[in-house]
């Protein structure tokens, strides 16, 4: 692999944004995506994820032909072409058959190889199963390419770990796994990672085991959290508080803490479905990492019919009544809604015949349409009676919200993040 000269980031959203602009504190950077509304966006120093300080994105802002460190955004393929080092970040998410899809992935694979040249290097940060990079994206690439892999060009994967919203954890700040499809090629991908990864990094002994590593990290979380979501659909039927247990047992020093909720986002509730297709792909029906999927995705229904059991318990009716879901995104303090499950508890609420609405002042509405067919209240109407309230999120503003305003009045208030006092609540997971 010749010296670094320029390096093109496929991909602006979460992931691909924050590695741009490290990237470009020390290298020069070619941001590319096919939204151009996006691409206006960042060019005007705006960004709707949250993730990028503003002022440091306007500082490391380029003009396209400068070819000092940098960061130049674009929607035009033929810029990248000057690009020796390309690292595609698009998403992978699931289809509704829970079943990978690779279509944002092998489409990113076209572009670059429409524009890759000898010597050149392509890493893969998406999410995908082991083996995905060598048996789908290489050939892809040497097809519209027309080089030869490991001769003309080289690969490498490094599996992302942005955490949306977290402004502490940040991409320096985590250790970083990086392989290559080469020996040689593997340390040249693991330096260039170092240059901007202040944690360190680990080089995996092949692009497999990077894959699977990151697969693992978040099918674990996932297990676990089906585990105490088990727990609070067993303790429920006891008539005990989940998290009281849960406080009790956290005493032992050995004692994994995880908590029960809703399990969405771009990473836990969407790798283990990459896993098991793998799996199954070999002959093998994997039972435990399925198992959790299951239990954790009817969460949203065990909240909504848990609601529904409440206002009778009151004596509420409950067609016709109106419902307040507090938060659509699918973790606090962002305005990420991918893969949350929140929609669920509007649908089986919805199927009660109560009228619910949506709050979240961190999601765009036009956004939330898009993606869930929803309207979403930036405001509420402080006039309307809600007989039940969701708090499906913990954002900052819902932890001083006037809930005994609604209680006064016989609402039921159910804290599904256990993020509010005990008695304000009337259950929580």
């Amino acid at each position: 692999m010749d010296e670094i000269k320029r390096i093109a980031i496929i991909g602006l959203g979460y992931v691909g944004l924050p590695l741009a602009m490290e990237f470009a504190k020390c290298f020069s950077v070619i941001g590319f995506d096919i939204d151009e509304a996006r691409i206006t966006e960042l060019n005007k120093g705006n960004d709707h994820t949250l993730e990028a300080d503003i002022k440091e994105l306007k500082k490391l802002k380029k003009k396209k032909n400068d070819s000092k460190k940098g960061l130049f955004f674009t929607s035009n393929l033929k810029e990248i072409k000057t690009a020796t080092v390309f690292i595609i970040t698009v998403p992978t998410p699931i289809d509704r058959y829970n079943s990978p899809d690779l279509s944002y992935l092998l489409k990113a694979s076209e572009e670059v190889g429409s524009v890759l040249k000898p010597n050149d290097v392509v890493i893969y940060e998406s999410t995908v199963y082991p083996g995905c990079t060598e048996e789908e994206c290489v050939p892809v690439l040497e097809k519209i390419s027309g080089l030869k892999f490991n001769k003309d060009f080289f690969a490498g994967y490094s599996p992302e770990r942005i955490n949306p919203g977290d402004k502490i954890n940040t991409l320096p700040t985590i250790k970083k796994v990086t392989s290559g499809s080469t020996p040689a090629v593997a340390d040249k991908i693991d330096e260039l990672y170092k240059v901007i990864v202040k944690a360190g990094t680990h080089k995996a002994p092949s692009i497999k085991v990077a894959e699977a590593s990151k697969a693992i990290e978040n099918a674990q979380r996932d297990v676990n959290i089906s585990f105490v979501n088990e727990l609070a659909l067993i303790f429920d039927k006891i008539g005990i508080d989940t998290n009281e247990v849960l406080e009790a047992a956290g005493t032992k020093w050995n004692f994994l803490k995880f908590k029960p909720g809703l399990v969405g986002g771009h990473c836990i509730s969407v790798d283990p479905y990459y896993l098991a297709y793998k799996a199954v792909s070999l002959g093998y029906h994997p039972q435990v990492i399925l198992s959790g999927r299951r239990i954790n995705d009817l969460m949203g229904q065990f909240v909504a019919n848990k609601v529904v059991k409440l206002m009778i318990e009151k004596g509420h009716k409950i067609k016709s009544s109106n419902a307040l879901i507090m938060g659509i995104t699918f973790k606090e303090n962002c305005p990420d809604i991918r893969n949350s499950k929140v929609i669920d508890i509007y649908h089986e609420l919805k199927q009660f015949g109560l009228n619910v609405d949506i709050y979240d002042p961190w999601v765009n509405a036009q956004q939330a349409e898009n993606e869930f067919n929803v309207d979403v209240l930036s405001e509420i109407d402080s006039s309307k009676n809600y007989t039940a309230i969701v708090v499906a999120v913990a954002h900052k503003e819902f932890l001083n919200f006037d809930f005994k305003k609604y209680k006064k009045k016989g609402a039921i208030i159910f804290d599904t993040k256990a993020c509010l006092d005990k008695n304000i609540a009337d259950a929580r997971l």
